[in-house]
């Protein structure tokens, strides 16, 4: 057994929150996406020479992310990330460039991107290969501080029995190289191709993490811990839970009430631990099958709730949710967004209409890019 790596967990203050978003360049024309990432950098690149704050490269040349600060509510971080939104539609409008939201684009060939010039994506490209190229592919990532080290497995574990509600309601992938998957989220079932991404294990303590990370380092599947890609992470750095569940989102408006969804569970856990009440766990192979179900379904899905197996529509299970979260909402100052769940309830998810307007245009896809471009310029859904 190789030596355990110790993963030192930076102090955090209770629930505090931040949002990273990963966004598609798309042409103006055609709808295709543009590997014109370098250039916008260039045009947001503050006059210091220093790197944006809010504004990173990702895998592939043809996405910007835009993220927030570490806020005290998912208000302030929505503002924040708008604003990193404008900054990067101002550089990218002289370009004939547009942007879009969805956990993949609907026709875009895997085979034309290029990566970002980067050592750690080169390493993870030459690795990966076949897999790793088709990664075309955008998510929402939400941090949450938690200020003991001693709770980040407990919510990890708890975070995994509302996993299907998160991944429903954020679905926005359906179409992968121009045809219909199926599937609401073909981004899930992609990105877990990759070594170390996937389902967490369910540890029970920080040492078995630490020997995890001293396993993979020392047989050489990782270099460094944030190449542990899981969609519920710790992240040591910042002191935080990362929950990396969700697809790319079409607009603002979803960003906000999925992360105040996200944000509300986990600090009503936190409460749970502070009251000496057991957390919700559940078999990881139930675990699984609400992955896939959710994937496939979405909205329709019907999840398991709990270790005994029983069952639910998960839009019902939401509903439920959105009620007894609506004290922690308060607490959290993010009553707003948390009851604009409920709008996505009510207007769908994206890929539910994403198929809508290909259903009205002949199952043609450009306009389902077109729609996806004024969703994200409206801020809500259409």
């Amino acid at each position: 057994m190789a030596a355990p790596v110790t993963l030192p967990f930076a102090v955090s203050e209770r629930s505090t929150v931040g949002i990273e978003w990963e966004v598609a360049l798309v042409d103006a024309d055609s709808g295709d996406l543009r590997q014109a990432a370098q250039a916008i950098f260039a045009a947001v690149q503050p006059a210091d020479g220093s790197d944006h704050p809010h504004i990173t490269s990702e895998l592939l040349l043809n996405t910007v992310e835009v993220s927030s600060g570490k806020c005290r509510t998912v208000g302030e971080a929505g503002a924040d990330l708008q604003r990193a939104l404008d900054e990067v539609a101002a550089a990218a409008r002289p370009l004939r460039i547009e942007l879009m939201g969805a956990g993949t684009h609907p026709f875009a060939n895997w085979a034309h991107q290029r990566v970002t010039d980067k050592q750690r994506y080169a390493t993870l490209i030459d690795r990966t290969q076949w897999w790793g190229r088709q990664m075309l592919i955008y998510g929402v990532h939400v941090h949450v501080g938690v200020e003991d080290r001693d709770k980040v497995l407990p919510l990890s574990r708890a975070m995994l029995t509302v996993f299907p509600h998160i991944q429903s309601l954020s679905a926005s992938s359906p179409f992968w190289g121009g045809k219909d998957t199926g599937y609401a989220s073909n981004r899930a079932l992609l990105f877990q191709q990759l070594p170390t991404a996937g389902l967490p294990p369910q540890f029970e303590r920080w040492e078995q993490l630490e020997q995890y990370v001293g396993d993979m380092m020392h047989t050489g599947v990782i270099d460094q811990v944030n190449e542990v890609r899981w969609d519920i992470r710790p992240s040591p750095r910042f002191g935080t839970l990362e929950m990396r569940i969700a697809d790319g989102a079409a607009s603002l408006l979803e960003v906000t009430a999925i992360s105040a969804f996200t944000h509300c569970l986990v600090e009503h856990f936190s409460s749970m631990i502070d009251a000496g009440e057991p957390l919700p766990t559940m078999p990881p192979w139930f675990v699984q099958e609400n992955k896939w179900r959710s994937a496939r379904y979405g909205m329709d899905a019907i999840v398991i709730t709990d270790g005994a197996g029983d069952e639910e529509l998960v839009t019902d299970s939401v509903s439920r949710w959105l009620v007894e979260l609506a004290p922690v909402a308060e607490r959290l100052g993010c009553a707003a967004e948390l009851d604009q769940v409920r709008t996505i309830l009510r207007r769908g998810a994206s890929y539910q209409r994403q198929r809508a307007v290909a259903r009205r245009n002949a199952g043609e896809l450009e306009p389902v890019v077109r729609a996806l471009v004024a969703e994200l310029a409206a801020g809500r859904p259409l």
